[in-house]
């Protein structure tokens, strides 16, 4: 099984937690453990938990973030699976430095595809596109390895004497 078919599986699984934590509010080690079990690779289950973590650590500023692209809606009008594959993406994309932005915006549309409806891959796609926009021209994204980041983006230009 290839590692971004592993990863897909524990976005799922990520998924999964986050909604049913976001409805009932109720203990989220038991649903954590619960949902991450079937994981086996210890850094597949690492980063599913470290990414739960991160989402609701950061949940406002998440939160604030699309609510700045989406200014004609109301964030309660957003279907909740998209506002958390939203979360979760935004998440990746600021605070996961080894995961190149194109992974976390393809998983988040294609796991759309499967569980939100049919217009939810163009409109997270669109978000995502945004903010990735934002944060590569002010210089703040923070991506780290070899193809990482675009390397149009990344490169300076020469300085002139």
């Amino acid at each position: 099984m290839s590692a971004v078919f592993k990863r897909r599986i524990v976005r799922e699984r990520v998924l999964q937690i986050l909604y049913a934590y976001e409805i009932n509010n109720e203990n989220l080690m038991a649903l954590t453990n619960s949902l991450l079990a079937e994981v086996i690779d210890e850094n597949d289950k690492k980063f599913g938990e470290d990414l739960v973590n991160r989402v609701l650590i950061n949940k406002k500023d998440l939160d604030d973030r699309i609510q700045k692209r989406v200014s004609n809606w109301e964030m309660g009008r957003i279907a909740l699976i998209d506002k958390i594959l939203l979360r979760m993406a935004i998440c990746e994309l600021l605070y996961f430095t080894d995961i190149p932005p194109k992974v976390s915006i393809n998983e988040a549309i294609e796991i759309a595809k499967i569980y939100s409806t049919a217009g939810s891959g163009k409109f997270i796609n669109g978000i995502l596109d945004t903010i990735l926009s934002e944060e590569k021209t002010s210089g703040s994204l923070n991506k780290t390895g070899r193809g990482l980041v675009d390397e149009s983006v990344n490169k300076q230009q020469p300085k002139t004497s």
